[in-house]
């Protein structure tokens, strides 16, 4: 067995300098090292192939799931794509630089803590975590806008060709549901997503009328129904590993660089996801 390592990022947020020199640093422990990067590695289509092209020269082999960055559509961006056409424009981009989608097959880990299967997922959120501030959608959104507290992707977040991002949420998690019920039981997995797959870890967002914007209910028991052993997610920008049901959750980001500031500035290294440390 070799000393190989399967490694986590997530919301790179490369459209910063200081998160580009970051970037630049990041490197493999082996040859063997895989790395999951678990969205919003940037705004822009150009720097997020100039990131995972980077990454994908260095690492054996390079996991990635979009966040909501990627999806985002600024009115001066060179790429005017919107909804499903931009996610299929950036899978598109991924599968010519050699990096893993949601969209191909699941790869398997065969090294230390294998052998398991890396489940990258694409899923979107449908506002159903915001009941921790509003019993409903409509109250929850009003509450997140009497706070000034609203995502970008109201305004730059297109669901087309669906009616909502709701609808493309919910045609998501479908389907990804069908295809890991099709993939059996035989072997456990790591699940990778953008967004928590479970609401708790949104209760500790300094502004809990986020949490909308953060994930869907209908995937709050996966983590058990589909044997994960460890659940990959960003989007908080709150790292950090907690325990749900026996199954260890990990948040990777590295986030922008105000908030590393704020936390002291301590330095970045990818999260080591298998084999798991003693004692973790």
């Amino acid at each position: 067995m070799s000393d190989a390592t399967l490694l986590a990022v997530g919301d790179l947020h490369a459209d910063h300098p200081e998160n580009r020199e970051i970037i630049e640093r990041l490197r493999p422990g082996s040859e063997q090292d895989w790395l999951i990067v678990c969205g919003d590695v940037a705004d822009v289509p150009a720097n997020v192939e100039w990131s995972l092209r980077i990454l994908r020269e260095r690492f054996a082999t390079v996991i990635w799931v979009p966040g909501n960055h990627e999806l985002l559509c600024y009115p001066d961006d060179s790429v005017q794509l919107r909804g499903a056409n931009r996610y299929r424009h950036l899978v598109e981009l991924c599968r010519q630089i050699g990096v893993v989608t949601p969209e191909d097959p699941y790869p398997v880990w065969e090294e230390a803590g294998g052998p398991v299967r890396v489940v990258p997922l694409f899923l979107l959120y449908d506002y159903t975590f915001g009941t921790n501030v509003g019993k409903t959608r409509e109250e929850a959104l009003r509450r997140a806008h009497e706070a000034d507290v609203v995502c970008v992707d109201e305004y730059l977040l297109h669901p087309d060709p669906y009616p909502s991002r709701q609808a493309w949420c919910e045609a998501r998690v479908a389907e990804a549901e069908q295809r890991l019920s099709a993939a059996g039981g035989d072997l456990p997995t790591v699940l990778v997503n953008h967004f928590p797959l479970i609401a708790e870890p949104t209760r500790v967002l300094r502004h809990p009328e986020f949490a909308q914007w953060c994930g869907t209910v209908h995937t709050a028991d996966w983590h058990r129904r589909f044997q994960a052993v460890a659940v990959v997610y960003g989007h908080l920008h709150i790292p950090r590993t907690t325990w749900h049901d026996g199954v260890r959750f990990e948040e990777v980001s590295l986030g922008y660089p105000r908030e590393r500031r704020y936390r002291g500035g301590e330095p970045f290294e990818p999260r080591r996801i298998l084999p798991e440390l003693a004692g973790a």
